[in-house]
């Protein structure tokens, strides 16, 4: 019965949660294309399995990989087994990213319009290999209680570095790398297992040295493609393109779809499983707590991450990708640019993993930071961040330029904003590019690019996602210095 309430609590909110979408959508069909969507009711099917989807995705997490990344964190420090700590958090990092659906996705865009001179399965390699890497400097900070804004300030500074030498044709598609390597089912875990060693080593604070991972994560695949992106317009050559997938799908596709998507969520949930439990039974040789709470969990996760890309491919995709088509005919930049700055922050707000991550803040700080805050806050990072990126395609301009701005202010406000709240700003950044926004953004800052004339689809249609993960980090700084600034001005003497 408690389980039922929880369900129907969740669910009650995800929906809450939606209505921006919904909102965003109909006002643009009914004021601005003064028409109705062919399927109205596909819309609201798509809604309510989205709800059910985030309901039942939010319930597995408590049950099964919260609690069982923080349990092996604890186990690790406790047992003095931290030779296999680093081991667990290269196999979680790489394990996440290499099945990821949006990096494949990425990288066989990548490998598609570059035609072919970008190989997309040596792409995935180097980001999933960057993230398992990161993961062992991330455990490594720690343990060894280094300030994250000193690793985040270094990092991003070879970032920046790279960038005035990386080839064009890379630049966009290394920083959108960084966004999509954190998804909905990593997100929770890595983070569980920053919390999990920041609670069970002396001297740590959960929200300063639990967060951080993430940002990690998000920073080094960046430097990694790059790399790879200089050396392959350096040296290497022109390879083959993967085939355009056909459009010819009919009704008797659908179902067999449906069974491929489920197998899709199963390729990228059963690595995590794996590595967690071989870590679990194999190296620590300690059977699970609540084992069939755990696979209840896990099975609630995998059914509500399948509900919820279902729920999308109905409802939201399709009316999406419309309203950028219909956008896009009309030539009108400023409506683009506003349903840019309403569709970034309604599909920030529905983001399952800024949903949960942010729960975990506020438990993590009782009393100083409220989740819900922090979520609009990050939408209101996210919508501008997206807005400012599509009005880069629309006015021209070098992207690097753009991009090197916006990482500068955040690397400034480091050294303004409370040190509590960077390594939480980062993560924070990186969860907003998740299932529900990566499809949306992309689609969009690829149409216009093909749209507007005089624009190269690689180098100016990668580069939204980027803008997306940059900004709500901005925001999250520039927030907790206000906030931090408030009291003070009220224990002033007038």
């Amino acid at each position: 019965m408690e389980h039922l309430s929880r369900f129907s609590n969740e669910f009650l909110k995800a929906l809450k949660n939606l209505l921006p979408i919904v909102a965003v959508v109909f006002m643009f069909q009914l004021l601005v294309f003064r028409s109705v969507p062919d399927d109205p009711l596909s819309l609201v099917a798509g809604l309510l399995i989205v709800a059910g989807g985030i309901a039942l995705f939010l319930h597995g997490l408590d049950l099964s990989i919260f609690p069982v990344g923080k349990n092996l964190a604890n186990q690790f420090v406790r047992r003095g087994a931290l030779v296999l700590l680093l081991p667990f958090g290269f196999a979680v990092g790489f394990a996440a990213s290499v099945a990821e659906p949006a990096v494949i996705a990425v990288a066989e865009q990548a490998q598609l319009v570059s035609g072919g001179r970008i190989n997309g399965l040596v792409l995935r390699f180097v980001i999933a290999l960057s993230v398992g890497l990161v993961l062992v400097l991330g455990v490594m900070r720690v343990l060894r209680g280094w300030a994250v804004y000193k690793l985040l300030i270094a990092g991003y500074a070879v970032v920046l570095g790279l960038t005035y030498i990386a080839p064009p044709e890379i630049v966009g598609l290394a920083y959108d790398s960084g966004g999509v390597t954190t998804n909905i089912v990593s997100v929770p875990l890595i983070t569980a297992i920053g919390l999990g060693l920041a609670n069970s080593i002396r001297g740590r604070s959960v929200l300063a040295d639990g967060f951080g991972l993430v940002a990690l994560c998000v920073m080094v695949p960046m430097i990694g493609v790059q790399l790879y992106g200089t050396w392959v317009y350096s040296f290497g050559g022109a390879g083959a393109a993967p085939p355009a997938a056909g459009s010819g799908e009919d009704a008797a596709d659908w179902v067999v779809g449906m069974i491929l998507g489920l197998g899709s969520m199963l390729r990228e949930v059963l690595p995590i499983v794996g590595v967690v439990l071989f870590f679990q039974y194999v190296a620590l040789r300690r059977r699970l707590a609540h084992p069939l709470r755990v696979v209840v969990g896990f099975l609630m996760v995998l059914v509500g991450l399948y509900a919820f890309v279902v729920g999308l491919k109905i409802g939201l995709f399709p009316i999406g990708k419309l309203m950028a088509e219909q956008l896009i005919a009309q030539g009108a930049p400023a409506l683009i640019l506003l349903f840019a700055l309403l569709i970034g922050f309604a599909t920030t707000m529905a983001e399952p993993a800024l949903v949960a991550i942010g729960e975990q803040a506020q438990e993590a700080s009782p009393g100083r930071i409220s989740g819900f805050a922090v979520r609009v806050i990050v939408a209101l990072g996210v919508a501008v961040g997206i807005a400012f990126g599509v009005y880069r395609i629309l006015a021209g301009g070098p992207f690097h330029y753009f991009i090197m701005a916006a990482y500068a202010v955040a690397m400034v406000l480091v050294f303004f904003a409370p040190k509590y709240i960077i390594a939480l700003a980062f993560d924070l950044g990186g969860v907003t590019t998740s299932e529900v926004t990566v499809p949306l953004v992309t689609a969009l800052g690829i149409g216009l690019a093909a749209a507007v004339e005089g624009r190269d689809v690689l180098i100016d249609g990668f580069g939204l996602i980027a803008f997306a993960s940059i900004f709500p980090v901005i925001s999250v700084m520039v927030y907790a210095m206000v906030m931090e600034k408030i009291p003070r001005l009220r224990s002033e003497p007038a």
